[in-house]
């Protein structure tokens, strides 16, 4: 089995684009990462202070000569494609469901010596390569947080709905926008992500393409939902967040029916989003909307060996 390795975005989707679009929804943050990237290079800069270990990194995996042919493979004329990370620091790294060997491998060997906060993975292959990291290192791994994907089906607008209607976000929300991401980001906070850059380039980067819809009541913004750009006719919903001093009337279960409306009017396939499965209330309101389950995940942190517990 062999682990290849590139810091050019293009490169990657040659080799793994097939693998990736081949399941859309199970790979639907590596597709809109990658074209985040595509259209605005700059969005996940890394830590220039740690050199090329800082840097963007991706990968995909491919079996020996011989083995068999599993779930998700392509093949062709390039090599056959079974599996694939992205890694853009300081936020975990991001695998696909593969072998545990694979997944060992590519913690001990592949990424050996790059700095790592976690994994975001399935359950089983998070495990492997979790457990391969704490031998290699000797540190600490917990779990993080556990997400579920879900698909929406047919759209049902809750009832009755809350005061208020949906827009479009402009460049004239940029700052109240900027302060809500960063609310967002706190209150979820991915192993990383509180030390991430400035949420006012992600901000840009989500207004350029119209990637916010706000819910207004009595003239003012109560709540948002993000949209990722569609690609391989997908499209992801995130973040939705309400101030914690609007919550309890249903602004974000509008606003989440709001934007997934409207992005399935503008030709998008298939609509996802993630949930915490810690959070029953998030899970059952986006059921009641028409949303179903795909599969869960889980993120693990990691603490090396020598860091304050």
């Amino acid at each position: 089995m062999e682990w290849r390795t590139t810091g050019d975005v293009a490169e990657f989707l040659f080799a793994a684009g097939d693998f990736l679009r081949g399941e859309r929804a199970r790979n639907t943050v590596f597709l809109t990462v990658t074209e985040t990237l595509r259209a605005n290079p700059g969005q996940y800069c890394g830590n220039t202070d740690a050199g090329p270990a800082g840097q963007p990194l991706f990968g995909w995996w491919s079996p020996g000569e011989g083995a068999g042919e599993g779930p998700g493979e392509v093949h062709g004329a390039k090599a056959t494609v079974r599996g694939a990370f992205l890694h853009t620091p300081p936020f975990p790294v991001l695998l696909s469901a593969v072998p545990a060997e694979a997944a060992a491998s590519l913690a001990k060997d592949t990424l050996a010596g790059r700095p790592l906060s976690g994994v975001n993975a399935h359950p089983e292959t998070a495990t492997s390569f979790g457990d391969a990291w704490r031998e290699m290192t000797g540190g600490r791994v917990g779990v993080h947080t556990r997400t579920r994907l879900y698909r929406l089906a047919e759209l049902s607008w809750p009832h009755p709905l809350p005061d208020g209607a949906p827009r479009l976000a402009a460049q004239g929300d940029a700052a109240l926008l900027t302060e809500w991401f960063a609310a967002f980001t706190r209150e979820t906070s991915p192993p990383g992500a509180a030390d991430a850059s400035d949420p006012s380039a992600a901000v840009a980067e989500r207004l350029s393409y119209l990637g916010v819809t706000l819910w207004e009541a009595d003239g003012e913004p109560v709540s948002l939902a993000g949209v990722t750009r569609q690609v391989a006719g997908m499209v992801r919903i995130g973040p939705v967040y309400t101030p914690p001093d609007r919550r309890g009337h249903g602004y974000g279960t509008a606003v989440t029916a709001a934007v997934s409306q409207r992005v399935r009017a503008a030709g998008a396939e298939e609509v996802l989003l993630y949930t915490d499965l810690a959070n029953p209330v998030s899970n059952s309101i986006y059921q009641r909307i028409g949303y179903r389950p795909v599969e869960d995940r889980v993120m693990l942190s990691f603490t090396p060996l020598g860091s304050a517990p």
